[in-house]
């Protein structure tokens, strides 16, 4: 039974005490109900789930500790604000022990109710975030990826399988996916996993110097080469060495790495033999192989060796459920590194993400968590916080259709009323989203409960 975040239960015998915190509470835009003992309490608890029970200590029947500890027990527990007019400290000090969130006498401020209501409610769905954030973290992990949709499932699926393989690996996607972390878990799930696993960027070295670096030279080999240096090749012996934008790997060392997947030997820069070598190759490319063989840019007989077996890595478009889950473990390490004490996103915040298409990948995911983390004061990451072309980010689609809207206004023979502009660019948006009034709420920049207001709607809960 999923709880509103609006709902508010009040515990009050006396009538008109009840009917006044009902009243104030809605007209703060909350769905309130209010009963007057802890059994009625108790029963309304069983069909209807609040974000926060108010009960004052005193009730007829069993007291308000007592529905306290009731409620702590509920699997989702809400926020408890207790109330009486018999406060004292032994009290307070109770009714916080059994987890009780703010502890108000009689009588009542109704500016400082109203606070401690709002503190109340968002300390509840802070810890909500919490418990959330970790229960999506405590899962769904695979060698440093986290993931839970079915494209990575079945990713994590093929790896474990292509790791008991020997032969080489070509992992595809686009940049920011993450590949090298795919490299690193084959090698781990692989009987390899006990020797060196080592990367090379092929983009990063300039060619003169990559046959030296990959295969080694003996001292004397040329200028400046004073002592035998061994090429990555013999320091992986046994293991596995990654080749990242192998698409930029010069023709030349294209060939004497093919003779090393067909041969198992490498030459060292002016070595007289050859020497053995046990490697696997797992090479990674972010634009397609096949097409550059296909334009002699890259070398057939070398792609037709490394695409024995294939892995393709998704873009985080391909893979919208895993978001939160991504930005959840970047909140968590980022958070953990600089010392900050930081729960989570905002429901603003990481909706804003969701609308965001990130051509990045979990690269800009993760450099955009990063800043964010840097720049948040509090313990929750809000929509400020984020890089300013992500919190500003407006889908196209809506955008263009927005547009047209207006446009369509302004050319009407009498202009709306404001009110009537409101409610027609409601209906507008809402019509865009098929109707899904949490992601219109979200466009809209408010609340769910005054999209209901503004609709003339009952809440659907």
């Amino acid at each position: 039974m999923p709880r509103d975040e609006e709902r508010v239960l009040v515990v009050e015998d006396d009538e008109s005490l009840r009917q006044l915190l009902v009243e104030e509470l809605a007209d703060r835009g909350l769905e309130v109900r209010g009963v007057a003992s802890a059994e009625k309490a108790a029963a309304l608890l069983e069909r209807w789930e609040p974000a926060l029970v108010i009960s004052d200590l005193r009730l007829p029947g069993a007291d308000g500790m007592a529905l306290l500890r009731r409620v702590k027990a509920m699997q989702a527990a809400p926020a408890f604000l207790v109330i009486t007019a018999f406060g004292s400290i032994q009290q307070a000090v109770a009714a916080l022990k059994e987890g009780a969130d703010e502890f108000l006498t009689k009588p009542l401020d109704l500016e400082h109710f109203g606070l401690a209501v709002g503190r109340a409610m968002e300390t509840r769905r802070l810890r909500d975030e919490v418990k959330r954030f970790q229960q999506l973290l405590s899962d769904d992990r695979f060698h440093g990826m986290l993931g839970r949709s079915r494209v990575m499932r079945g990713l994590f699926d093929q790896i474990r399988q292509l790791a008991r393989a020997a032969g080489p690996v070509l992992v595809i996607g686009e940049s920011g996916t993450g590949k090298e972390l795919v490299a690193r878990a084959v090698h781990a799930e692989s009987d390899r996993a006990g020797a060196p696993f080592l990367a090379i960027n092929c983009a990063g070295l300039p060619a003169e110097l990559l046959e030296s670096e990959f295969f080694g030279h003996v001292a004397g080999a040329f200028t400046g080469a004073s002592r035998a240096h061994k090429g990555l090749f013999q320091q992986a012996d046994g293991g596995t060495l990654f080749l990242d934008e192998i698409g930029e790997m010069p023709m030349p060392l294209q060939a004497k790495l093919l003779r090393v997947l067909q041969e198992g030997t490498i030459r060292p820069v002016g070595a007289e033999r050859e020497l053995t070598v046990d490697v696997r190759i797992i090479a990674a490319s972010n634009r397609p192989l096949e097409t550059a063989a296909g334009r002699e840019a890259f070398r057939e007989d070398l792609f037709f060796r490394l695409e024995t077996f294939i892995l393709q890595v998704p873009p985080l478009r391909d893979r919208e459920e895993d978001l939160e889950l991504l930005a959840a473990g970047f909140v968590a390490r980022f958070g953990a590194s600089s010392g900050r004490s930081i729960r989570g996103l905002s429901r603003g915040a990481l909706e804003q993400l969701r609308r965001y298409p990130f051509p990045g990948n979990v690269r800009e995911l993760q450099n955009a968590i990063e800043r964010a983390v840097t720049f948040c004061h509090g313990r929750t990451i809000e929509l400020e916080h984020l890089p300013t072309r992500i919190a500003q980010y407006k889908d196209e689609a809506v955008k263009g259709a927005t547009d047209e809207l207006l446009t369509q206004l302004s050319d009407g023979p009498l202009l709306p009323t404001l009110e009537e502009l409101e409610l027609r660019y409601i209906e507008h948006v809402l019509r865009l989203v098929d109707g899904n009034k949490r992601r219109a709420a979200a466009l809209l920049g408010i609340g769910r409960r005054t999209l209901y207001r503004r609709l003339g709607e009952q809440d659907e809960g």
